[in-house]
């Protein structure tokens, strides 16, 4: 079984932006927000959880409230800060982190909204043309969520 990471979602935020800059691939907010969603869902698949904090339906997607707000100072510009992060410390757990960030960051962060957005998916379910904007998505439907 997946170990947990037992992380909060700004210090996976930090690692993942430290990761991106430093191999020259500097993300967005946006992109950002988004990887955290793909994680978390890899991580409820395999009984495991990534990060405690609640994923929210906004209207360009799935977002972590506490990262978002704090990352949020950068706009749509890449975050090209980096930090001295040592968060993940599971091997197994470290790459499966590593190539979920590798493979959806070089995607059009539109792209990632959009796959995000799918009829019936979880945050559609929560999202409903707005009237859920803002409410917590459920651990359960992301993880019943189909690929």
């Amino acid at each position: 079984m997946l170990k947990s990471l037992n992380v909060y979602a700004v210090d996976l935020s930090k690692y993942i932006i430290t990761k991106c800059v430093e191999d020259d691939c500097p993300i967005s907010n946006l992109q950002l927000q988004k990887i955290l969603y793909y994680i978390q869902k890899y991580f409820l698949k395999h009984d495991s959880i990534a990060f405690p904090d609640e994923i929210e339906a906004w209207q360009f997607g799935p977002v972590v409230p506490n990262s978002y707000y704090r990352f949020c100072g950068f706009g749509a510009m890449p975050i090209t800060n980096q930090y001295t992060v040592n968060c993940i410390v599971d091997k197994e757990a470290k790459q499966i982190v590593d190539h979920i960030i590798e493979e959806k960051r070089v995607l059009d962060p539109w792209q990632m909204v959009q796959e995000t957005h799918k009829p019936n998916g979880a945050w559609a379910t929560i999202y409903q043309n707005g009237k859920g904007n803002h409410h917590t998505i459920p651990v359960d439907l992301i993880k019943e969520e189909s690929e």
